[in-house]
Order: structure tokens, then sequence, then C-alpha cells
């Protein structure tokens, strides 16, 4: 069984606008309200590729539970544990008329040690057979050593691990072999402390270093200019389709929930790495993640290079 692990949900305010002026009423064109978290949307596009799949996490107040509803009405099996304080409510903000984004992010509610203490005693029942992906920020007052905590007893428990993460302490998990890890290229420049241009040639360096840290494959998010896939074995590399972008938020999850299926599934990795910037490519030309009907017009687009191995 696939288990995601998200500790900081989100329901997501996208707006549609055409002017965003100061100091007076700005009539929105649309909105949408959305089940949100990095692990959440990680779920869905398993869920869509039909792969069964159960949600962890912790939050608090209404915003949690209607989390927790939507995905029972998806068919997701979830377990949030519960804590004081509400799920943040984050808002995004798209400007048509000088085509700019604003992202407003909050924090996270405190979750308390005894919380965290029971979402672990969860965590240490998963076996050989199981896969845990973590993605994204921590709520407030989990540590991002939490990452080593699920390093050590994926080793202890045998299960594989699954690493989206910005916090630097996702470079010392590497030690823990996880099974893949998802940075995308400002992530993989900052785990390595790395400045200059993210070209390809650096991407491929750093993601040696990673390699050679112990993940055993990468996935690494290029924005506009496609992913680039390692393991010891291959590399491949695949260009993004061109498209209008309305918004960029859960492209990244929407790729790689994709290649996790595809992984998961047993499928050819040039194939699964093609649908999976397809997938992330249609997600942000849409108000939330791909449904995959419209997927196979950007597959026509993109290209898929096998550089070593």
């Amino acid at each position: 069984m696939i288990y995601t692990l998200t500790l900081n949900p989100a329901i997501d305010l996208f707006i549609k606008t055409q002017i965003m002026a100061p100091n007076t009423v700005n009539r929105t064109d649309s909105y949408d309200i959305q089940a949100n978290g990095k692990g959440v949307n990680v779920s869905c596009i398993l869920k869509r590729r039909g792969v069964d799949n159960v949600v962890l996490g912790v939050g608090g107040g209404f915003t949690l539970d209607y989390i927790a509803d939507f995905l029972t009405q998806q068919g997701i099996r979830n377990h949030f544990y519960k804590d004081a304080g509400f799920t943040r409510i984050n808002v995004f903000t798209r400007i048509v008329s000088d085509n700019t984004e604003y992202k407003l992010v909050n924090p996270g509610p405190e979750i308390s040690p005894a919380t965290l203490k029971q979402l672990y005693q969860q965590l240490a029942t998963l076996g050989a057979e199981d896969w845990l992906c973590i993605s994204g920020s921590f709520a407030q007052v989990i540590e991002p050593s939490f990452l080593l905590k699920l390093g050590a007893l994926s080793q202890e428990r045998g299960f594989q691990l699954i690493i989206d993460s910005a916090y630097p302490e996702a470079v010392k998990a590497l030690a823990y072999r996880p099974l893949l890890v998802k940075p995308n290229d400002a992530e993989l420049m900052s785990w390595f402390d790395q400045s200059g241009a993210a070209d390809l040639a650096t991407m491929l360096a750093l993601g040696h270093r990673a390699l050679n840290a112990g993940a055993q494959n990468i996935l690494v998010s290029l924005g506009a200019e496609g992913a680039l896939f390692m393991n010891h074995e291959v590399t491949l590399v695949g260009n993004a389709p061109k498209i209008d972008v309305l918004n960029t938020a859960g492209a990244g999850d929407t790729m790689l929930g994709t290649f996790l299926a595809g992984l998961y599934q047993k499928q050819d990795l040039a194939a699964t790495l093609k649908l999976a910037i397809a997938a992330g490519s249609d997600t942000a030309r849409r108000a939330w993640i791909t449904d995959f009907t419209q997927t196979d017009e950007l597959l026509t687009q993109s290209e898929i290079k096998q550089l070593e191995g």
C-alpha cells in the first residue's frame, strides 16, 4: 500500500481577476476552493492512475474536516490526527491583465508532541510491502529533523520512503536510501549549496551527488523546461509542452504522483516520465489537478532522451 503524509495540509482559494488595484474593491472573474497540501494532491493523482492509497496527516478545525470529507468523497481513505487551531487557507490570485500570479501561503497550526506521537505510532506499523511518500512543508513546531526520524524508521521497518521536501534535512535523509526524491531545480541547487545557473549540466552533476549520497532514484522538476530522471542505471530528460499557464500550484505534485504510480505499477520509465511531464503541464493550465482526459495532446509535444546508461 502507498501512504502519503501531509504535515501541513491546506485549503487553497484560487482567484482569477482582470486587474488587482490597491485601495479599492476588486471584482473577480471566478474563484475555486480546493482541498490541498502536497501529499493530498499526490494521493488524488495516484487514485486517478488506479493506485489505491491512504492519506495520513495532521491539522485542525473545520478546514481539516473539509479536506477529510473531500478525500472520502473521492474514495480515498484518510486518517488525520486532529489538534487545536485551524488547518491553513492559502490564496492564489491570477491577474489576467499582466499575466502574473500571486501566491499567499500561510503557516499551519501548532501541532503538539502528543499528536505527532500518535501519528508516528501509526507510521511505525508500516512494513516491507508499504511505500510512504512525505511531501511539502511541516506545520508549526514539527521540526524538519522529522525527515531523519522517518528515514531511520523506514530502514527499521523495511518500507520504501519517497521524499519531496525543500528542507536542508532532505540531504541528510539520503543516507537512509529513499526510493525516490523529487526536488525541483532550485531545491536541488540549495541542497548542495550551489549558486549560478540551473542548467542541465549542473542538474546532472547534482543528481549524481544525490544518488551517491544514497538516493535510489531522483526526479527533478525543471519547470517550463521539463524534467530529469536519474538512477544508477539510466538518465532520462524530457522537455515540457508549451502551454498557457493558469495556476502552477500542484503541477509538481501531479508530476510526482503520476511518476510514482508508474513506478509502483512497474511501467516503462521513459513512458512514465513522459506522462508525468504531460500531466504536470496539464495541471498548470487548469484550476486544479489534471483528470488525464486531455494529456494525450500534450504527450505529442514531449520527447524523452536517454543521456546515460
